[in-house]
């Protein structure tokens, strides 16, 4: 189930797209070809499904030819943390640009690695309501989560990049309805309140839902496309009011050569099109099948929050960060791990 309108944002997302190359922990490896090196991509927990048709595609052309791979998928937060300390990769893709972020700190990619056409974007999404098939309980609205009775299923913000979007998603939801940003707070209170499970990543909340916890999953659209595709009888709403996610990727300095044709691939009508069958909205605004993926009514982006620097500081520090002390507030863990 979706609502109207998802064109609108995803224009405007298009033109922000999204060029992430993700390297990270906890995953599968995969392996084609001969002699061409091997690449180990690392990235957040969702894109696995689209990685293991991107993956061949990529083999199959000249650039591509004997490139293996080793990939890791997981947490978004915790991948980027893993690259930090050590973890080999060539590529990462992660849920957010303040995980890459931590990379150009730690010397590891260039602070350059966003100056391209697609900003550091490979691909776009909106955060999406997953309700049971039917929707028994009419889920449609951000407040029809607080509603009594009504289980959240929802990802740790301070180790999944997922759920952060979410969050921002579910506050901003309320500042566009004309709440103040108390209210909007007071309304993730309530919001925590109902939140049944919170899982490291989000395709580990994913899981939770579908196996039958909660009544309702915050998460990515393109996680509700990836559920449907598997046969789980599960359904989705688009708020009106919803968060453009925009996922980043980039090499790290000292990645193989084919690590760029990687990238570039990616961003390849080719490459895009992929992404866009399992579920995710192409950076390029013309591949946009827009039958499949409406405009919400009322799109915004991490900009009119101030931007990720600023988010991450007043709302997920881990001591300070409003989530955060709502969270200990309920007893749950603010630790990275």
């Amino acid at each position: 189930m979706r609502t109207k309108g998802i064109g609108l944002l995803l224009a405007v997302a298009a033109l922000v797209a999204v060029a992430g190359v993700v390297a990270g922990c906890g995953g599968t490896s995969s392996a084609s070809g001969g002699g061409g090196g091997k690449l180990s991509l690392v990235a957040y927990s969702t894109p696995q499904e689209a990685y293991e048709q991107l993956i061949p595609a990529f083999q199959k052309t000249a650039a591509g030819k004997g490139v293996t791979f080793s990939q890791s998928y997981g947490a978004s937060g915790d991948q980027s943390r893993a690259v930090a300390n050590g973890l080999p990769a060539d590529v990462v893709e992660f849920s957010l640009e303040p995980d890459v972020t931590k990379l150009v700190d730690a010397g590891l990619v260039s602070s350059s690695w966003n100056q391209d056409q697609w900003h550091g974007f490979v691909t776009n999404s909106v955060v999406a309501l997953v309700v049971r098939k039917g929707n028994p309980k009419n889920i449609r609205t951000w407040d029809d989560l607080i509603k009594p009775g009504v289980q959240v299923i929802e990802p740790n913000p301070f180790s999944s990049g997922g759920a952060r979007w979410n969050v921002m998603a579910a506050y901003g939801a309320q500042i566009k309805q004309g709440k103040t940003p108390d209210q909007a707070l007071a309304y993730l209170q309530q919001f925590f309140k109902h939140v049944a499970v919170q899982d490291k990543s989000a395709r580990d909340a994913l899981q939770t839902f579908t196996s039958g916890k909660g009544d309702v999953l915050v998460s990515y659209e393109n996680e509700a496309i990836t559920a449907q595709q598997k046969g789980k009888a599960v359904d989705y709403v688009i708020p009106d009011q919803t968060i453009l996610i925009q996922n980043p990727i980039a090499v790290t300095k000292d990645a193989k050569s084919s690590a760029k044709a990687f990238v570039a691939f990616l961003h390849t009508p080719e490459g895009q099109k992929i992404f866009q069958e399992k579920g995710y909205r192409p950076v390029d605004a013309e591949l946009l099948d827009k039958s499949k993926f409406p405009t919400p009514s009322g799109p915004f982006t991490i900009s009119d929050f101030g931007g990720w620097p600023k988010v991450m500081k007043d709302f997920f520090d881990p001591q300070n960060g409003s989530v955060a002390k709502i969270e200990q507030g309920l007893g749950v863990s603010t630790a990275k791990s």
